[in-house]
């Protein structure tokens, strides 16, 4: 292994202080989850391996990584594997990305790892899992969210299925559910009688469960198993999109009757609006407050609608986002390093977690972790 030392990390702050992390790099959702466990505090390892993950983003602007340190570790030679696991036998979580098989074959599989430190919570991000006929598929975002159901829920009646980017795969039913699960094992682990365990955290899984309301809905009949039909999915008309005269966008979500009376007043369609209980005149309702909407701008009707309980938002895009009055007050963005990001949430009275610093890279931290970790043999190779 090889690297120069990099800055001195910050001291311990947030809820995660003193756990200690190792992830070994990927791509996509384990990245993510690992840069959770960072902004919340947590020492975060990436072990990175020689010549990057081959996707051509500059290091520097991968915003997922910021947190954390790294290490080059080549984990094709034996040496390599016996760096890591000399780093597991002082760490609380270890992440990986790869397909079922591999990490065992590198030599640092949960077997292997946990003989190291019985203690170690050993989380595994997949698509598909560990186990079942595709497990060793390849696969993205979107393959899991046609399986589970969830891609053909999105969108417009009629139209294609809608792609939520890779939001609601990657980083809702995978990132998020890997982070559960590995803080709650290592909630078991820290008790009395707790050992390590492996985490299986599968975006088929997560993502499934993300719908467990509305697979509620559907058995009792309340949703129907087709897009743009629903109260939720775009079909209603007070819960959607409705363009404006200068080409942008507002969003509606006026569902309980007091909101939507303020939302047909403010609209200026109270008296013409056809009645909202009448499934047969939604399509009516939906022009009439299309029509409505096209005769201002988006900045016109968002002052209409600013101090009011309509529920009614302007759609704003990524740049526009962090100056939202709302969002700018709060502080939901922040600046680190010269780049606007989102800042590290939820939010935490006593112990605030922080961006610690930025992106981490690939190899740029060896000295130090060597260092901290009291790991000497990271410096060999």
């Amino acid at each position: 292994m090889a690297g120069t030392a990099g800055t001195r990390r910050t001291p311990d702050r947030g809820p995660l202080a003193g756990v200690r992390v190792v992830e070994l790099a990927g791509i996509g959702p384990g990245p993510f989850a690992a840069m959770c466990l960072a902004d919340l505090g947590a020492d975060v390892v990436r072990v990175d391996r020689p010549g990057g993950a081959g996707l051509g983003v500059d290091p520097a602007q991968d915003l997922t990584n910021r947190g954390k340190r790294s290490v080059l570790v080549d984990l094709k030679d034996p040496a390599g594997s016996a760096q890591v696991l000399d780093l597991v036998e002082r760490a609380d979580i270890l992440i990986e990305g790869y397909r079922p098989g591999v990490a065992e074959r590198l030599g640092v599989g949960p077997d292997a790892c946990l003989a190291r430190n019985p203690k170690l919570v050993y989380g595994r991000m997949t698509g598909w899992g560990q186990e079942g006929p595709l497990a060793r598929r390849a696969g993205h975002d979107i393959s899991y969210l046609a399986t589970t159901g969830t891609l053909g829920m999105i969108g417009r009646a009629g139209e294609p299925p809608a792609v939520p980017a890779n939001l609601v795969g990657d980083y809702a039913g995978g990132s998020l559910y890997l982070v559960i699960g590995v803080l709650a094992a290592l909630q078991h682990a820290r008790t009395p009688a707790g050992t390590g365990q492996v985490v299986d955290a599968a975006i088929v899984d997560g993502a499934s469960h993300l719908a467990t309301m509305l697979h509620g809905m559907l058995a009792a009949g309340g949703w129907q198993d087709r897009r743009g039909a629903n109260l939720l999915d775009g079909g209603c008309p007070f819960y959607g999109t409705y363009e404006t005269s200068d080409g942008q966008y507002m969003a509606v979500g006026a569902l309980e009757p007091r909101f939507y009376a303020e939302f047909t007043r403010l609209l200026g369609i109270a008296e013409r609006a056809p009645d909202r209980a009448d499934l047969a005149r939604w399509g009516e309702l939906r022009e009439v407050i299309a029509a409505r909407f096209a005769e201002r701008t988006r900045e016109e009707w968002t002052e209409v609608f600013a101090a009011s309980d309509a529920c009614v938002a302007p759609v704003l895009s990524m740049r526009e986002a962090p100056h939202h009055p709302h969002l700018a007050a709060r502080a939901t963005y922040v600046e680190h390093g010269g780049v606007t990001q989102p800042a590290p949430a939820p939010r935490f009275s006593v112990t605030p977690g922080a961006i610690a610093r930025g992106p981490a890279l690939p190899g740029a931290d060896t000295a130090e972790v060597a260092a901290d970790w009291d790991v000497p043999n990271l410096l060999e190779g």
